[in-house]
């Protein structure tokens, strides 16, 4: 079996979650404080890049950190081409059984109609070429629907499937990401409009088949028919900002969608703990997202 068939039995099949180590550019000085690493402890971009990359090879090289319980792993560009235990870190990845996949989105656009679009990506290209090469299985990308506005929504789902058919061209599977704002007082409405429009979109979808990235909807089992669509690979779910017990009792009810947390993996996590803490302290949270996710 070919090093991608197997990836695509372990995503399609594996039960287990996705990892999302891909905080980058603005989010990245947050998550080395969640950490415990504080602003002055670096004075460059160079330096706060490495002691983000420091973090995630931690993680990558924990033992509990294989594709028994995490199926898939989501990195930043960076992170994809450092190393970890003294390889490549995606070849570390699938040494272990775990799917790397690639954050490939540029960041948001200001909002409008109620919803931010991901900025243009000419280098989407070389980048996903890059991926290929480095024996990555996909990719991620990331837009934000704070409203209910109907022509915001299909704007967003509109994006998402053009720039997945860019993506799906290098023979990647894209992570389709339109992530609705929990905080939003539009919410179970913005999550109908999303599910009935990414639904049409995936119907008229003519490649091979796609994953979602979602927040968990106010309503239990809404995103049933995107789980069951023979267009979907894999449902996942982001945190979206709830702890990780909430998150965990959240994606419980809902059978079928499994977590991709970032936040919610690594919110215990301590740059001073001994490698004994910090390896109890990981394999606790992947327990507690495995066993929500395999509910």
């Amino acid at each position: 079996m070919t090093a991608n068939a197997a990836m695509l039995e372990q995503i399609k099949s594996g039960q287990g979650f996705i990892a999302a180590l891909d905080q980058s550019g603005g989010s990245t000085p947050k998550a080395l404080k969640g950490y415990g690493i504080e602003g002055e402890a670096f004075a460059n971009d160079e330096e706060m890049f490495g002691l983000i990359h420091d973090m995630r090879a931690r993680i990558v090289t924990a033992p509990c950190f294989n594709g028994e319980k995490v199926i898939g792993a989501i990195l930043f560009e960076r992170t994809m081409d450092g190393e970890a235990g003294g390889k490549p870190v995606p070849a570390l990845l699938w040494q272990r059984g775990v799917v790397p996949f690639l954050k490939v989105d540029k960041g948001l656009e200001d909002e409008a109609d109620g919803v931010q679009l991901m900025k243009a990506n000419p280098g989407l290209d070389d980048l996903c070429a890059r991926a290929v090469a480095k024996g990555v299985f996909g990719t991620k990308m990331r837009s934000v629907v704070n409203l209910a506005d109907e022509a915001g929504v299909k704007a967003i789902v509109a994006q998402q499937f053009a720039e997945a058919a860019r993506i799906a061209a290098h023979g990647l599977v894209p992570i389709i990401e339109p992530e609705v704002n929990i905080k939003s007082a539009e919410r179970d409405a913005a999550d109908r409009l999303l599910l009935a429009e990414t639904l049409a979109a995936l119907d008229a979808w003519a490649g091979e088949p796609v994953m979602l990235k979602l927040s968990l909807p106010t309503e239990a089992g809404l995103f049933q028919p995107l789980v069951d669509h023979p267009k979907v690979l894999r449902v996942v779910a982001l945190s979206g900002g709830f702890a990780r017990p909430e998150a965990c009792v959240e994606l419980a009810k809902n059978p079928g969608i499994i977590a991709s947390f970032s936040r919610a993996l690594l919110e215990d996590l301590r740059h001073q703990m001994s490698d004994d803490e910090f390896n109890k302290s990981l394999g606790g949270a992947i327990d507690d997202i495995h066993a929500a996710s395999v509910a």
